[in-house]
């Protein structure tokens, strides 16, 4: 017969597959039919409908350092040999051949035939006391170095930008792999349930060059799903109630769409539909709690100049501010993306000596006072905040063209990263570059290493911590077990 012409319920027979009717994934599986006849078929159906909500929050599996997450993600990739990473040896060579020896069957994404050597522009000194060598374009930096734990010797094996980052974010360098944030909600939920768990803040005019699956829940639920917020206008689009419709009316409408939605949980076991009644009701909630979380004007005048932050406009610094407010609310993720640090010196709007120093002046004085303002309020003890990019840069000029401008070609075997608060050690050097910053020379860490750091920070077992989807328990630290957190750098 045409399923056309059957009933509902016999057209949603006709939805079940197999395996579906095996195991208990809907009201017409066998184990369904099974649990009816015991209990009856009100009580069964009512026992399959009622469904957690996903993002309650959850108790760590493995004792935890930190709480909460914030991640600086510095889209492009900043050239670290001109900011943490001094390489006297570099500034003597500068402008002399690269020995063939380095560039011997390497592939670059510009620098063709033998490109010179280049030695940092930028003045460097010591600070702290480690004696950590930070540039000049840094000098707020400068003041928090014994706050921060530095890892010298990161390495990815992606050196184009989207597939580079989405490696560093997701796992993966294909678009359809769950986020760091994600997995991090997945697994702990979040403390407030009145905001998302995950939110993403974007700054410097774009967004980063892997697009919103840097922030995606991939093949987790969606409810797992990065909430990209705006610092100009409403915070979130679509959240407020449309022209005519009172408060009142909204909740109405809300009560009839989620039985509808209990209603298709309960015959189709989606867990999809469960995320759309959870999003519905945050919507809701949220009209409340988003309008005084992200109003920075409540913030003192003094921690708005310490920032650098001007209510109103968009900027890093404003989304730093943001970012400390919404953790001190309970929001268990938060990642701030910053476009512009793709370096190349093809001409002065991507070069070290004009658009550098622009950028470092735009972001380094709020991330300075993210960590000062952290530890005054005594959150860095359970808050982790991680800054990078997704590759290096060579320490070649790439001269693209014949450009007479500084710049620095995509360059995967090493760069410079930072951490600092929950479960780290402040003021350390960690792994070490060659010479001229071209190779690792001691304490490799991967992109795996610090995806595996974050989880066990979190205390998530970054081997364990799998989530099932076509065939596989996948895991953000991939199949095969490489990553490891940094042990060098734990408390």
């Amino acid at each position: 017969m045409n399923p056309e012409f059957l009933s509902p319920h016999l057209r949603q027979l006709h939805t079940v597959t197999r395996r579906q009717f095996l195991h208990n994934a809907g009201r017409f599986s066998l184990g369904a039919i099974a649990l009816q006849s015991l209990l009856g078929k009100a009580s069964a159906r009512s026992l399959m409908g009622s469904r957690p909500n996903p993002l309650a929050p959850k108790s760590p599996p493995n004792p935890a350092k930190a709480k909460a997450v914030i991640y600086l993600s510095m889209s492009g990739a900043p050239p670290t040999l001109d900011m943490f990473d001094w390489k006297p040896e570099l500034a003597r060579l500068n402008m002399q051949d690269c020995p063939a020896s380095f560039t011997a069957g390497e592939k670059f994404a510009f620098i063709k035939g033998t490109p010179k050597l280049l030695g940092s522009p930028h003045k460097f000194a010591q600070y702290g006391r480690a004696g950590h060598w930070v540039s000049d374009m840094l000098p707020e930096t400068a003041k928090i170095v014994d706050d921060l734990c530095f890892v010298h010797s990161m390495s990815t094996d992606q050196f184009n930008h989207a597939p580079a980052e989405l490696m560093i974010y997701t796992g993966q360098m294909r678009s359809g792999g769950a986020s760091i944030g994600s997995w991090a909600t997945y697994g702990l939920g979040s403390e407030n349930q009145d905001l998302p768990g995950f939110v993403a803040l974007l700054s410097g005019g774009s967004d980063p060059t892997g697009g919103k699956a840097c922030w995606g829940s991939g093949f987790l639920p969606g409810a797992y799903q990065g909430v990209q917020c705006r610092t100009v206008g409403d915070p979130i689009l679509y959240t407020g109630n449309p022209a005519g419709m009172s408060r009142e009316m909204r909740r109405d409408t809300l009560d009839a769409l989620r039985k509808i939605n209990e209603e298709e949980s309960s015959l189709f076991g989606d867990p999809e539909t469960v995320t759309r009644i959870n999003q519905y009701e945050l919507a809701y909630r949220m009209q409340a709690s988003v309008p005084e979380a992200f109003d920075i004007k409540r913030e003192p005048k003094k921690i708005l100049e310490l920032y650098g932050a001007e209510p109103g406009k968009g900027s890093f610094a404003n989304n730093c501010i943001l970012a400390r407010r919404l953790v001190e609310k309970g929001v268990r993720f938060v990642q701030l993306f910053d476009w512009g640090w793709d370096i190349h010196g093809t001409g002065a709007h991507d070069d070290l000596l004009t658009k550098f120093p622009e950028k470092c002046r735009e972001t380094e004085r709020a991330w300075s006072a993210l960590i000062t303002d952290l530890k005054q309020r005594g959150m860095l003890e359970d808050v982790l905040v991680v800054w990078g990019g997704e590759f290096g840069r060579t320490p070649m000029n790439e001269a693209r063209g014949g450009s007479k401008f500084l710049g620095r070609d995509h360059h995967p075997h090493c760069f410079s990263m930072w951490m600092a608060g929950a479960g780290v050690r402040p003021g350390i050097k960690f792994g070490q570059t060659d010479e001229i910053g071209y190779r690792i020379a001691q304490d490799k860490v991967t992109v795996r290493d610090l995806q595996a750091t974050i989880l066990h920070l979190l205390g998530l077992n970054p081997y364990r911590f799998t989530y099932p989807f076509m065939g596989l328990n996948n895991r953000l630290i991939g199949p095969t077990g490489e990553g490891a957190p940094i042990q060098g750098i734990l408390s």
